[in-house]
């Protein structure tokens, strides 16, 4: 985690904290938290975000509330500042959960969100040369980056945050751009409800960051809060899945787990994991690594 990264962490923890502090609710201080992070352009989110292998940023995020379980996403958005903006919108003003691909962006512009600066020279990757290459070509690069993604050498990451406000209400949000270098159209466990994110009142809420195939295929978010519902505390139910999610298929994940009791847990199965917490007093507290 670089400086400039661990201070926008820290920032984004004082702005969504200063909401609930005011009596704001949950879902407002997770969307203002994970705002900040999508315009700081440090992350895998909004400005900062990962290009597929043609050359376009794509991104996903979703957004849920445990009150009424509301939830909202977008999938495959282009051009757009602050997708998580997007997934609330879809939640508030639609009657539907997901929008994906050019509809979704439309949807956003409709609703006259920010724009994504266009970047003064674009990082393309080696998807400009796509249509010349073979398919084992594409498939190599693409498990190449999954590699890079297992070991933690990839320290860009997706973007979450989890909050539980003074109603008693908790919130989750995630917003990524996806992995680097990914096949065009590929979508991740962010915006999918139940895999990147999950939020009820009754158990808790959880954001999910890391390879989303695994988180997908074991629905890791709907997982941890279950084992929540049973009893467990956050740090052992967040513990005990991404153990499974280790075992089962060697999958690579990080997760932000908050109970209704206030208690939380960020724990990973990854090197790194760069993400913080901060109770109001003294300065927040931001790390790369939680054991």
């Amino acid at each position: 985690m670089t400086p400039a990264q661990a201070t926008c962490l820290a920032d984004a923890l004082v702005i969504g904290y200063a909401i609930l502090e005011q009596g704001g609710p949950a879902l407002i201080a997770v969307e203002c938290t994970i705002g900040l992070l999508e315009q700081s352009g440090l992350f895998n989110a909004g400005r900062g975000a990962n290009r597929q292998l043609d050359g376009v940023q794509r991104m996903d995020a979703s957004i849920m509330e445990g009150a009424q379980l509301g939830a909202g996403a977008v999938a495959s958005i282009e051009g757009i500042l602050h997708p998580i903006t997007a997934a609330r919108l879809v939640m508030e003003d639609t009657p539907h959960v997901l929008l994906v691909g050019p509809q979704a962006t439309k949807f956003a512009q409709h609703c006259q969100l920010a724009p994504l600066p266009k970047a003064r020279s674009p990082r393309r990757n080696t998807g400009r040369d796509l249509p010349s290459a073979s398919a084992a070509q594409t498939m190599r690069l693409y498990r190449a980056m999954l590699q890079s993604q297992r070991t933690g050498k990839d320290q860009h990451g997706t973007v979450g945050a989890v909050a539980l406000d003074g109603f008693g209400t908790v919130a989750a949000g995630a917003s990524t751009g996806g992995v680097d270098s990914m096949l065009p159209g590929r979508v991740g466990d962010s915006p999918l409800i139940g895999c990147g994110l999950y939020a009820d009142n009754q158990c808790g809420a959880v954001s999910m960051t890391g390879m989303g195939e695994g988180i997908i295929r074991l629905v890791v978010a709907k997982t941890i809060c279950d084992c929540l519902a049973a009893g467990k505390s956050p740090a052992v139910a967040a513990r005990q899945v991404l153990r499974m999610l280790v075992s089962r298929i060697q999958g690579s994940a990080g997760a932000l787990v908050l109970s209704p009791d206030g208690r939380f847990a960020i724990k990973h199965v990854t090197p790194y994991m760069a993400a913080g917490w901060w109770k109001g007093r003294g300065k927040p507290t931001v790390r790369g690594q939680f054991p």
